[in-house]
Parts: C-alpha cells; structure tokens; sequence
C-alpha cells in the first residue's frame, strides 16, 4: 500500500495565498511519484483526518505566522505524528531573526550590523532619542523588517534617519518587536539545502534581480517583476563560500530534511541574512528552480525526504 500522505497548506498568516499554491504543487508532485495524499487546511477536521489514516506522514506547507514558528509542529509531535521538516524548537529559533542571527554569527558566517527593538521600547523611550543613536551605530542606509514575518512583509529600506519612525511603525504592524540593521547592498542569492540521508547538501544560489531594485512581496509573487539568474553569476570561489554558508546555517539553527539561506554577497563575502524552514514551493519558486538547474527532480527530492520521515517514524517504534 503506498504511503498516505497529508499536505497541509493555508492557514491564517499574510502569506496564505502563497502556501496554498505551495500546497497545490506540492501535493501533484508527491501523486506523481506515486504516494496517496490528502489535502488539509489548519481546522479542527484536520485532526480527524490525521486519526483516520494509517501512519502518515505530514507536509506542512505553512509560510509565516503559525506554519513557521513551530506551533503547528508542536501539535503533530503531541499527537506522536512525523512530519517533513524542521522540528518545532529549532522552528522556533529559526523564524525569530533576533534569536536566528546571532546563532549563526556565532558559528563564524557574517550577519548585518543591527538592533532589535520591542514595540514597548520604541514608544517608552521616544523615536527621537533613539535615531541618533541607530545612525551612529549603524549608518545610513538601513533596513528596518519585524523580528518574525516572511514574504519581506513589513520590510523597508531607510535612507534618510527622518524616515525611520515610519519605517518602524510600518514593521511593527507585521510583530511585536523589530530588527533595525545595516543595509547591505551586493548580489542576492537564495540557496535551498535538502538532507536526503547523507548530510545537508547545498543546490545552486539562485540571484535575485527585481526591477523595482528592493525584493518586497510585489516584487516576490508579481510575474515579471524579478529575474532569477540560476546558477547565481558568481565567480566559482563565492558560489562555493555561499553554499558553505547555507549549509552552515542549516546545521547551527538545527533544521531538518530543506530550508532555504537568504544571502547577500558584499565585496565577495556572504553575509547570512535569514533562513527559511519552508521555503516556497510554487511553479515560480525558487527552490524547485535551483534544483532543476542542478538536474534534481522536484518531485524525487520532495519524495525522498516524505520517505525519510517514513523511516524515522518505523525506527521510533522499534
């Protein structure tokens, strides 16, 4: 009997659309390659379904919000479920960029200058205190974006300091609590790792090019507004420092089976901006483009890590 499959897609953040889509191809590729897959939102009757089949394995296909931080997970490991991905915990620490980066500049990778802010500091202490101080420390341009948002949701770059209120309060609608950090400005790369069993192994950056010259969510999810170069047009040395990188970050922040590093190389040095646990997987996504160009199956590689979820779920019961 082939594995019963459940991807579940959707739920209630800002980028819902973009998981349903993700859901949609994923769930063709798992049929394809031969699994029996059921489709779920985030609801009560997913619960039902989990309970109704015969040890199956969930995909969550969730983007931001619940889906990322781990609480979704959260409720799988308590129902004694295995899923794909990332486990809770380390979801956790993934998703919040003021706990994900200074893991990561730890392990030696080189992260932006910044400050996090909760919303309470922010408003206790004046705007108009803290400017000179953030321009001091980090300089002009900045990029201000909430500490747990994806999408470049509530994301902005700040030129002059006079706009960083504006900015703030933009980024604050999206979270509680807000990096403010140096604006980096060099070529911007996404590099999927997958874990088939072997060790994290790194596919081609895929370079980001939007026309608009700033990677916000219209520029993410309109046709044409970006060009993606795969491989990224880098020299063979910095394509491999990324994908050094991206393989470090995966282990440090304990992710499991993909993710996805965000990566800008200044002056041909990587600098680590965040990683994704679930990572888009639409037609226009960037994960299947790259491992299209390394001549990977989507479908092969989405189904060796359900298959490993499979096996660990067999060895658990041992």
């Amino acid at each position: 009997m082939a594995q019963q499959v459940i991807v579940v897609s959707g739920g209630l953040s800002h980028e819902r659309e973009v998981s349903i889509e993700s859901g949609r191809r994923v769930c063709k590729e798992l049929t394809r390659a031969g699994f029996d897959v059921s489709e779920s939102d985030v609801q009560a009757s997913l619960i039902d379904l989990i309970r109704s089949l015969d040890h199956p394995v969930v995909v969550p296909m969730l983007h931001g919000g619940s889906g990322e931080d781990g609480a979704v997970r959260e409720v799988f490991e308590l129902m004694g479920v295995h899923y794909v991905g990332t486990r809770a915990p380390a979801c956790r620490a993934s998703f919040d960029k003021a706990l994900a980066v200074p893991v990561v500049a730890k392990a030696g990778l080189t992260v932006p200058k910044r400050v996090v802010l909760p919303h309470e500091m922010f408003r206790d202490l004046g705007a108009n205190v803290l400017l000179d101080l953030i321009e001091d420390k980090l300089g002009l341009p900045l990029f201000v974006k909430p500490t747990m948002s994806g999408s470049a949701l509530g994301a902005s770059r700040v030129d002059r300091i006079e706009d960083l209120p504006a900015a703030m309060v933009n980024a604050y609608s999206y979270g509680r609590t807000v990096v403010v950090e140096e604006f980096i400005a060099g070529v911007e790369v996404a590099v999927p790792v997958f874990d088939f069993g072997e060790g994290p192994l790194a596919f081609p950056p895929v370079e980001i090019r939007p026309a608009s010259g700033s990677y916000d969510f219209e520029a993410r999810y309109t046709a044409g507004a970006t060009t993606y170069i795969c491989p990224a047009e880098l020299d063979d040395a910095t394509l491999k420092a990324v994908q050094d990188a991206a393989v470090t970050a995966h282990r440090c922040l304990s992710l499991r089976d993909f993710s996805r590093a965000d990566i800008i190389v200044r002056d041909g040095v990587p600098v680590f901006i965040e990683s994704s646990v679930a990572p888009g997987m639409t037609d226009t996504s960037l994960v299947p483009l790259s491992l299209a160009t390394a001549g990977q199956d989507f479908g092969d590689a989405l189904a060796a890590v359900v298959r490993q979820s499979a096996i660990r779920q067999v060895e658990s019961s041992l």
